[in-house]
């Protein structure tokens, strides 16, 4: 299974980044083999609709799951359509998250929010 994470660097070893839409990088690691690819997130300096081609990015990496801390409705949406799970991030680095997703130790992302539209996100 592929999950991508949103990172504060380009390694398995960089800390998850709090944001979803503005991340600069987002790395999409084999669950089995920690096996990883880095995706620059072209999104982080957008005027508007960051989350969506941030989502699209994640979608178009062949992900199975997204693990972050926020989502926004517009990017939950482009998710759900391509049966991408969103889990809940905690604090740690992305190998960290990707053994916590395998172990089964995530919940679902259940606080959606509207977004920051109009607020530089």
């Amino acid at each position: 299974m592929k999950i991508a994470v949103p990172s504060e660097g380009n390694t398995i070893e960089s800390s998850v980044c709090q944001s979803f839409g503005r991340t600069y990088y987002f790395v999409v690691a084999d669950s089995e083999t920690l096996e990883y690819k880095v995706i620059d997130n072209q999104a982080v300096s957008s005027q508007g609709g960051a989350g969506i081609k941030a989502a699209q990015a994640v979608v178009d990496s062949g992900a199975d799951a997204v693990v972050t801390f926020h989502c926004g409705q517009n990017a939950a949406d482009v998710l759900k359509a391509a049966d991408i799970k969103i889990m809940k991030a905690v604090p740690g680095t992305v190998s960290e998250i990707v053994q916590k997703y395998k172990a089964g130790e995530l919940l679902e992302l259940a606080e959606i929010h509207a977004g920051y539209h109009q607020h530089g996100g």
